[in-house]
């Protein structure tokens, strides 16, 4: 089971991309979106939450992810969820996009929500840890919460664009990083070339040509 969480940052989309990605790899996934979140999917997705599985229902409508019912929704503020517990087993937890003040208060070991109590328990627990911080520039104070994470055993991934992919849309430059994440995972995709297919392919149309 890997668990996902979506906090108040720019760039929900990243969340839900690796949640339909994780579905139709056949993981279960575990999700959690925040308040905060669920105002910026509004705002940047055009998407308003309703009925008693958002998550689920957005999911349905944008039609990208199978099996379904590998996903369990949590509310933010279920403290009671298996997520909360070390006891629960879980893979991996992934926080995309992760607000400043989530990265914060996981730094900090302030767990006043589900989000930030998953992130303690996974850090006590010795499991994967992906925050993906989405924002820019970086202060000092931001720097300093992913170096204390890092060394907690975290893994820090911002949102970094690679252009050898040679992406055409907005929806290229999400899935690179969504297969970043997947990468870290150890889970296989398609999502992009890797920089050994790329070069492979270059180096194969220069060796036809000085043959020619």
């Amino acid at each position: 089971m890997i668990a996902v969480a979506i906090t108040g940052a720019s760039g929900p989309i990243l969340g839900i991309r690796l949640i339909e990605e994780l579905l139709n790899s056949g993981k279960t996934v575990y999700a959690v979106v925040s308040e905060a979140a669920w105002s910026v999917i509004g705002h940047e997705l055009s998407y308003k939450k309703s009925g008693p599985a958002p998550l689920a229902a957005l999911l349905s409508k944008r039609g990208r992810a199978s099996a379904p019912a590998l996903l369990k929704e949590f509310d933010p503020h279920d403290l009671f969820s298996p997520l909360a517990s070390g006891s629960a087993p879980c893979d991996a937890l992934v926080v995309v996009p992760c607000s400043m003040k989530t990265l914060s208060a996981a730094a900090g070991g302030y767990a006043d929500s589900l989000i930030t109590r998953a992130c303690d328990v996974a850090l006590k627990e010795k499991r994967k840890l992906i925050f993906v911080p989405r924002e820019t520039p970086l202060s000092a104070i931001h720097l300093e919460n992913m170096l204390k994470l890092s060394r907690a055993g975290a893994v820090i991934l911002p949102p970094v664009l690679g252009f050898y992919s040679r992406p055409e849309s907005v929806s290229d430059m999400v899935d690179f990083v969504t297969g970043k994440i997947l990468n870290m995972l150890g889970i296989k995709h398609r999502l992009f070339k890797g920089w050994e297919e790329q070069t492979s392919g270059a180096a194969a149309k220069t060796g036809k040509r000085r043959a020619a």
